[in-house]
Parts: C-alpha cells; sequence; structure tokens
C-alpha cells in the first residue's frame, strides 16, 4: 500500500543553531526538541529529566476531593470496600494498584476486587458486579477504567445502598450516573490540566490525593508505578505530560525492582536477559500476556497474579498465563485469516468503493476481535468494526443475544462520532477517538453497516485514507553512529506524542549486499546495506514487507528511505541498524 510520506514542520537554521547553542545540544537534537514545542533549558531538563515533583495536584481533579472523603470515612468507619476495574491490561492494573495499596491500610478482610466476565456481563459495571458487592456487605465500591456510562447500573446500586466513586478516562455521554463521585478528566466541567490519563492513571491521581488526605506515604504509592507504566504503554495513551513522567519512572522501577507478579510475567516472557525493557517490550510481550487472561479466561486471574505476594504461586499463573496467550495468539491468526477472505470476497461482489470495514460472524472468539480489528485496519486502512454474538443483559437485567465487538480507526478520523451517529441502533458504547466497543441487536446489524458506512463515505477525507509517515528530519547516513543513537534514547520513553524520530535520508545506493529475507512460507523483507554520497561506510537495515522494491533496490539506481535508528544485538556484539519503513525512487 502506497504511504504519504509528511515532513513535520522545519525551523529556520539560525533558530535552530540559537536553540542548539542554549541547550548545548546538537542541531538535529535541538530541531527534534523544537517540534516537541521545547525551547528552553528549563523545559528541555523537564523533558530529559521527568521528575515526579512536577505532576500535578491531584485535587484539580473534579470529585476527586468527595472521593477521598468517602474512602477516609470507609477505612476509619471500617467498611468493607469492593475495587472493580475492567478486564483488559489498564483495568486490572488499576485494581491491582489500588487493592494492593489500600489493602494494607483496610486489612484483607475489608478490601476485594472485582472484574467482571468478558463473555457473561461484557465490559464495564454490571448487575452481577453489583449483586456480588451487595451479597458480600461492600458498601462502597472503587470503579477504575469503566463506569462513565453505568447510569441504570449505579442507579440500582443506589437502591441497594452501596456507593460508588467512579474513575474513568472515557468519553462521558449525556447523563453521568448519580455516583458519590465520578472523577473523569474528561468531563466538560472538569478543568484538571491533563486529561490523557489512563484508567490505571486516573487510579494513581485517587490514591495520590488519598495519601495527602490522610497523610499516608507517597513512596509506597510509587512503588506501585511499574503496574502504572504497563498501563499506560498497554492503553497506547498519549506519552505527554503526566503520563511521560509516570511511565519514565514506572520502567525505572520494572528495571530494578519489579512488583512479584510482573517478575513472573517478565521471566516467561524471556526478557529477564534483556539489558532494558522498553515500552516496546510492555506494548509486544507484557501486555498481550496480561490480556490474555481477559480474552481467554477471566481478567480475575491477572489481577490474582498482579496482586499475588507468593513467588512459587505467582511462577504458576504466568506459566498458565502464558498458555493462554499461545491460544490467543494461534486464534487470532485464524480468525484474521478468515476476516481477509470476507473482506476480498466483499470487494469482488460489490461495485465501487467500500470506506469501511463491518464484519459480523457469530462464532468468532468475543476475546479476539479487537486484535482482529486492528489488524485489518492495518491491512485495508480504513475504520473497522468486527463484531461476533454474545449474551449481555438488558436494561430489566434479562439476558438477550446481541452482536457485540470492538472498532478500530486510521489516522485523523474520529470513530467515536462515527459510532456515536448510529448511536439509536446499538444497545449500549463508549470508547475515544480510535477504539470503541458497542453492541447491538441482531436484527440492527445489516442497518449498521449500512449507517456507519455512510457516515464514513461523507466524513473521511481520501487524504485520510492514505496512511502517513510523518518524518521528523532529513540527516546523511554519515551522521549516525553511536553518539547519535545515545542522544536519541534520552527523548525515551516514545508513545504518541512523542513518537519515536523518524529520518529520511535521500540519494541512498545498494552497497552491494541487499536482499530478499524471511522465512521458508513468508520472503516478504528486505536486509540492506547501503551508502550515500556522505560515506563510504556502509550501514545495514531492515525493511519488513518491503521485498517488492528488491528491483528497485538492486537497479543501481538511487532510492530514498524513511527510517528510525535502533540498536541490534547479534552474539552479543551491538552495532546500529536502520528500520526502514518505507523506501522509494529519488526524485533527483
Amino acid at each position: 500500500m502506497e504511504k504519504r510520506w509528511n515532513i513535520k514542520q522545519q525551523f529556520d537554521v539560525a533558530d535552530i543553531d540559537d536553540v542548539a547553542r542554549d541547550l548545548d545540544v546538537a542541531p538535529a537534537v535541538a530541531m527534534l526538541l523544537m517540534q516537541r514545542g521545547i525551547r528552553t533549558r528549563e523545559k528541555a531538563n523537564d523533558f530529559f529529566n521527568p521528575k515526579l515533583t512536577n505532576l500535578h495536584n491531584p485535587f484539580l481533579m473534579k470529585d476527586l476531593d468527595r472521593a477521598v472523603e468517602r474512602i477516609s470515612k470507609a477505612i476509619d468507619n471500617g467498611e468493607k470496600i469492593l475495587v472493580y476495574g475492567d478486564y483488559d491490561v489498564d483495568g486490572t492494573t488499576a485494581v491491582a494498584l489500588v487493592y494492593t495499596f489500600l489493602v494494607d491500610y483496610v486489612g484483607e478482610n475489608n478490601i476485594d476486587y472485582y472484574v467482571p466476565d468478558r463473555y457473561n456481563e461484557g465490559y464495564g459495571i454490571s448487575f452481577k458486579g453489583i449483586d456480588y458487592a451487595y451479597n458480600n456487605e461492600c458498601t462502597l465500591v472503587i470503579a477504575l477504567d469503566c463506569g462513565i456510562k453505568a447510569v441504570d447500573k449505579i442507579r440500582r446500586a443506589n437502591e441497594l445502598g452501596i456507593d460508588f466513586i467512579i474513575c474513568d478516562h472515557h468519553t462521558p455521554g449525556d447523563q453521568l450516573p448519580d455516583a458519590v463521585a465520578v472523577v473523569d478528566a474528561k468531563r466538560q466541567d472538569c478543568n484538571y490540566p491533563d486529561e490523557n490519563l489512563s484508567g490505571c492513571g486516573v487510579g494513581f491521581k485517587l490514591m495520590q490525593a488519598l495519601c495527602r488526605f490522610k497523610d499516608l506515604d507517597e513512596k509506597r504509592l510509587e512503588e506501585k508505578l511499574d503496574l502504572l507504566a504497563v498501563s499506560i504503554a498497554s492503553d497506547i495513551v498519549p506519552m505527554i505530560g503526566e503520563n511521560r513522567i509516570l511511565a519514565y519512572h514506572g520502567l525505572r522501577k520494572i528495571n530494578t525492582r519489579p512488583t512479584l507478579g510482573l517478575k513472573s510475567i517478565i521471566d516467561v516472557a524471556e526478557l529477564a536477559p534483556k539489558k532494558e525493557i522498553t515500552i516496546s517490550d510492555i506494548v509486544f510481550k507484557i501486555g498481550p500476556r496480561i490480556n490474555a487472561a481477559g480474552r481467554m479466561t477471566t481478567g480475575r486471574e491477572a489481577v490474582e497474579l498482579l496482586v499475588s505476594r507468593d513467588s512459587a504461586a505467582s511462577q504458576l499463573m504466568s506459566s498458565d498465563i502464558d498458555k493462554s496467550n499461545d491460544l490467543r495468539k494461534k486464534l487470532d491468526r485464524e480468525i484474521t485469516d478468515r476476516a481477509i477472505e470476507e473482506i476480498k470476497q466483499q470487494q469482488l461482489a460489490v461495485e465501487g468503493k467500500r470506506y469501511s470495514t463491518v464484519l459480523f460472524n457469530p462464532e468468532w472468539h468475543k476475546g479476539i476481535i479487537g486484535i482482529v480489528a486492528s489488524r485489518l485496519t492495518e491491512t485495508f486502512y480504513r475504520p473497522t468494526i468486527i463484531l461476533t454474538q454474545s449474551t449481555i443483559p438488558n436494561a430489566d437485567g434479562q439476558p438477550i443475544d446481541v452482536a457485540t465487538g470492538s472498532a478500530r480507526s486510521i489516522e485523523g478520523f474520529d470513530l467515536y462520532a462515527a459510532v456515536e451517529a448510529c448511536s439509536d441502533l446499538l444497545e449500549n458504547f463508549g470508547g475515544h477517538m480510535y477504539a470503541a466497543g458497542l453492541s447491538m441487536r441482531l436484527e440492527n446489524v445489516e442497518h449498521f453497516k449500512e449507517r456507519f458506512e455512510r457516515y464514513v463515505a461523507e466524513n473521511i477525507t481520501e487524504e485520510q485514507l492514505t496512511p502517513q509517515i510523518d518524518i521528523d528530519l532529513e540527516i546523511p547516513l554519515s551522521s549516525i553512529n553511536e553518539k547519535t543513537f545515545n542522544q536519541l534514547r534520552q527523548f525515551e520513553p516514545f508513545g504518541p506524542g512523542n513518537p519515536k524520530p523518524v529520518f529520511i535520508t535521500r540519494g541512498v545506493y545498494d552497497y552491494g549486499g541487499s536482499k530478499i529475507v524471511g522465512k521458508a512460507n513468508d520472503r516478504s523483507h528486505l536486509k540492506l546495506e547501503m551508502i550515500d554520497r556522505s560515506t563510504r561506510r556502509p550501514i545495514t537495515g531492515v525493511g519488513f514487507g518491503l521485498a517488492h522494491y528488491h528491483k528497485l533496490v538492486k537497479s543501481g539506481q538511487p532510492f530514498d528511505i524513511c527510517y528510525t535508528i535502533e540498536e541490534n544485538e547479534f552474539r552479543g556484539e551491538k552495532s546500529i541498524q536502520l528500520m526502514v519503513k518505507d523506501l522509494r525512487a529519488s526524485q533527483f
């Protein structure tokens, strides 16, 4: 698929030199900082040395004062508290963080946790979860990473005398639940300076506020930052503001003294021998294993592991979760292959261009469809919704068969608005600009497909339908060395809002060693050996999925590459290697 190369804002050379001189950095580093809005020594120091002291006052968040007053009252009166959270990584880490912090203050008999079953209860606060709280004499529920739209559920809890504190980070609906406190920076009446926190991040701010309200030791809370870093990385929230500070310190905790549960996951994922665990390791190794519990069995298993204080038990639970992850990967491949075939058949059967993908198969595994939606979005690059059949309770608590699923978007297109435009066809929905969950009655599926396609077609642009690679800076190959790599590492942790810098080099030539590589059944990658006019010293690179450019590379003609700079380790030897994202024939 052809990609657009978008070169980010470039600054005047004189301005770059001024910033480079003021900050005592190389001009290329100065440019990267300026693109991130950093021009002063003070801001640069905060960026390169994130400090926990720069976190915002938690009490700036709407309703947080009411929340901590209610928790404090529950602690003082010996009430039983239920910590309730979603079954994904963000929800389970949030539950683990809040539970393990509170348990030492209230005692194990006065606190419990609950994670809804993906298959029997669905996402968010459930009537079954409220019944659990009532039957176990819990008078206060702290809901994490969910609840912002649970109006009818909270009404039921109030009838039973159960107080709720909702801590969420999803977009609110028109009506807020009638809870004791509704903590969500995306509330229109909330003036908190940072609305990008993960669900676990909101839970952290709640506990931070409690520490200050009851004069508790915040250092104990900071010991939980490894859990928060896993949440931030896995939920793909912007890596700016508070998230970057929290992820920075959470990564340090993971790499020095991770909690027992995370340590066992690190071991089973074979990350222990690595010199340093990165955000990428969390996204591709740690997060999927935690998620696998909620996808294949129950999210409660993930929480049990994350709160465990028994080494032997942690190892056994990690082994079970690893097996669940293996099964998840197998089903993922099978469903994705089937979905791709269905899309290809639809393209043959339907005249004209399709702007969205909506697939429904009642047999597809509910725990996998979110991953499949992401893969299909990457493959066909259009807003995608994958649905399967499920049973959920209606407003009266009675089970009904519905189509339930996950939606994913492409850069720049507001998926949440598209789903919301079809809300009269839905039983419930929630999410944000790039991802959402939804359910509808089976008889509404075909109507929804048509309405959703029509909305997308009318609101998406042709430019949005072409994948875009954002490029930070043009540099010659001669400027790439160990020093450059080490300077770039100071920009970590990377993520949305602070992406890994992407560079462009024009007029590159094959040095002779470039070739197609890959497994016998998937020789779709390029191993590159390149030079340009600035150097005769070749540098290597890898281009995944770029084997179709092999003829161009070997033609002897110059080509342009866009890439990130990585460190490759092979048999104990380290070297600089380019991760080539795309290439094309030079234009000069």
